[in-house]
């Protein structure tokens, strides 16, 4: 099945998908692809060290009493909203938070490889884009190899994709996404030397089956295409 333009498509709708392909994913690995010395499974991308995740914004504390904190003090934003010239508001992306990524373990329990599928809110802001590179280059740094699918063309934070974002970290070398291919596959092989394949795509190709790297000398291809055509 052809790429589909998910530039076109509500976030949630894209959050459902991602969820839905990660574990047909994981399903064809367990079931066809891996050995029973290896298995994959979801991990949330993102945990949160202390709290919920925010799906609600609280504004009031439990116990607060109702009416202004502090009677005479200020001026309530419900009276006399701000005004400026140019106001702008940024929405957190829970989406983002919520997504999951796909760990390959050794049944000893060793991360060996993981899949990440970017997320739009990824490359939403220089904080979120600086935050998935710093966390993609940890894992070749630590042994663990890396497999990245963007089906989101750059953004001003990456304009020549995420790999190269991903690789100045690791090498820092001339790289340019062709112009008629703006999304990406990339697989990374974290022992020595570092290495990138990358396979640039355009909406209504086929997905790669790039190398998940399971130790210094094997690999099984990725099942995306067969994966993201079930989902």
């Amino acid at each position: 099945m052809a790429v589909h333009d998910w530039s076109r498509v509500d976030s949630g709708i894209f959050h459902h998908f991602h969820q839905a392909w990660t574990i047909e994913i994981i399903d064809s690995l367990n079931g066809e692809s891996l050995s029973p010395v290896f298995f994959a499974m979801v991990e949330q991308a993102e945990q949160i060290v202390s709290g919920p995740i925010p799906d609600v914004v609280t504004l009031k504390q439990r116990g607060t009493p109702a009416g202004p904190p502090h009677p005479g003090a200020g001026v309530t934003v419900a009276e006399a909203p701000p005004r400026a010239r140019f106001v702008t508001s940024a929405e957190p992306d829970l989406y983002t938070r919520k997504a999951n990524r796909i760990a390959v373990k050794h049944r000893l329990g060793q991360v060996v490889a993981v899949i990440e599928v970017l997320s739009p809110g990824n490359k939403s802001g220089l904080h979120a884009l600086r935050s998935f590179v710093e966390k993609a280059d940890e894992l070749p740094r630590n042994g663990i190899h890396l497999l990245v699918v963007d089906l989101f063309p750059p953004s001003p934070r990456d304009p020549q994709g995420i790999h190269k974002a991903i690789w100045d970290e690791i090498c820092d070398e001339p790289f340019e996404l062709p112009p008629d291919k703006p999304l990406t596959v990339a697989a990374y092989y974290a022992a020595v030397p570092k290495t990138a394949y990358v396979e640039p795509v355009a909406v209504g190709d086929p997905l790669p089956g790039l190398p998940i790297f399971l130790d210094p000398d094997t690999y099984v291809p990725a099942p995306l295409e067969t994966t993201y055509e079930a989902t």
